[in-house]
């Protein structure tokens, strides 16, 4: 199938020399297709490199946001940054940009917090720590602003549930977080599993066309969460089959679907194609919009894990930071 991205990991931390393992293997199967375009690899390095063994842990983000230190949550994601490189990986999904207006949500931690402007201001410290040093850096890999928009308010709490907001609060509270992101240069973005006022997300043109691309000018890489494109057929049910969820997504503005188990995104999405249905006009857009990502991070000149980040990985100074 030529798969162009690998997303997480299984449920245990591997050492720093089984990841350049993981990652030796992938690449080098990737490169023996034709055309020869290596593997992007993500990873949910969301509090330190926790998917690495014996890297360094932070506070998650509700209590970095008690800080009130936006250098501290800067040095901490530029932390995080080096040890994941280190392992081989160059993608992190993190940070949350989800305002925290409903306690209940289980996932609250990830947040930080119920303010829109504390959220902004730590959010854009941490992409800043994770990016600055420029893509193609061995300190550095690239962020991910998530979940986009109004994931951490479901009506009863629970995760992936629906979202009643109002429009002037998804203006007032959830979505500034968002546009600052944008402004703040972050090169990717995961979308909310849910639906917000009966519309998944997944499937919203007006929210991931007209807000994110064509209103705050993003212009990176628009990834699905978890399995979330079969949902609208299988949990949402606003698509009667799987292949017009396909197309519902891709045509709202998602580049790249986060499928795990099978291969039925790619095989729909090409029957879409040479059906007509989808055009090769906007395959084109999202392929490129992955492509130069890759570029970026300097996957085409050295797809492997590199010599020079693996000598940033557990030192002293980190552990005292943390």
């Amino acid at each position: 199938y030529q798969l162009g991205s690998i997303l997480n990991t299984s449920s245990r931390p591997l050492t720093v020399e089984q990841w350049h393992e993981v990652i030796r293997t992938i690449q080098h199967g990737a490169l023996e297709n034709d055309p020869a375009i290596p593997v992007l690899y993500g990873i949910d390095s969301i509090h330190g490199a926790n998917y690495t063994r014996d890297s360094t842990l932070f506070p998650h983000n509700i209590g970095m946001a008690a800080t009130r230190n936006p250098s501290l949550v800067k040095r901490a994601a530029n932390i995080t940054a080096m040890e994941t490189r280190a392992s081989g990986l160059r993608w992190n999904f993190d940070p949350v940009f989800d305002v925290g207006r409903n306690p209940l949500w289980s996932r609250f931690p990830e947040t930080f917090g119920e303010d829109s402007y504390l959220v902004a201001t730590m959010g854009v410290a941490a992409v800043t720590g994770y990016e600055e040093d420029g893509l193609d850096s061995v300190t550095a890999v690239a962020s991910c602003m998530k979940h986009f928009v109004g994931y951490s308010d479901p009506a009863n709490g629970k995760d992936r549930t629906p979202a009643y907001i109002p429009d002037v609060v998804l203006w007032e509270h959830h979505l500034p977080p968002f546009e600052a992101a944008v402004k703040a240069g972050a090169s990717t973005i995961m979308i909310n599993s849910s639906s917000i006022n009966g519309m998944p997300v997944h499937a919203s043109r007006r929210l991931l066309t007209g807000v994110l691309r064509n209103r705050f000018g993003f212009e990176g890489l628009i990834v699905s969460d978890w399995e979330d494109v079969i949902r609208l057929h299988t949990r949402h049910r606003i698509a009667e089959t799987p292949r017009e969820a396909v197309r519902m997504a891709v045509e709202a503005g998602i580049d790249m679907s986060m499928v795990p188990h099978n291969f039925s995104f790619a095989e729909l999405l090409v029957d879409l194609v040479k059906s007509g249905e989808v055009s090769e006009a906007r395959i084109d857009t999202s392929v490129a919009i992955i492509l130069r990502l890759k570029m970026e991070l300097g996957l085409f000149e050295n797809p492997y894990a590199e010599e020079a980040a693996a000598t940033n990985f557990g030192k002293p100074e980190y552990r005292e930071l943390a």
